[in-house]
């Protein structure tokens, strides 16, 4: 699959791990509305979207169920499109049988 193959991202949602204004710089450069909540230390805290920010876990969860196969957590396959045909056959295994 190509990258430009795939649609524009309108939101990034990402932990307190990415809270940076470096980070949040590049997002707005590329036009895409950062969904990050502020670290505790941020003296200005930038606001974010809480509602959309609780979504995240469906991702987290999607991301740990897939690493339960061995294959795809330690990425045996190095080839791109022998991992992608893995990780195709393990979210089948998931989330359609």
């Amino acid at each position: 699959m190509l990258a430009g193959s795939l649609p524009d991202a309108r939101y990034l949602l990402a932990d307190k791990a990415y809270d940076a204004d470096h980070w949040r710089a590049w997002l707005k450069h590329r036009r895409i509305q950062p969904v990050i909540p502020n670290k505790s230390n941020r003296n200005q805290p930038h606001p974010f979207d809480a509602k959309r920010y609780r979504h995240r876990n469906v991702i987290e969860r999607m991301f740990g169920r897939l690493k339960d196969f061995r294959r795809i957590a330690t990425r045996y396959d190095k080839n791109a499109v022998n991992f992608m045909a893995a990780l195709c056959l393990a979210a089948l295994i998931c989330y359609w049988i």
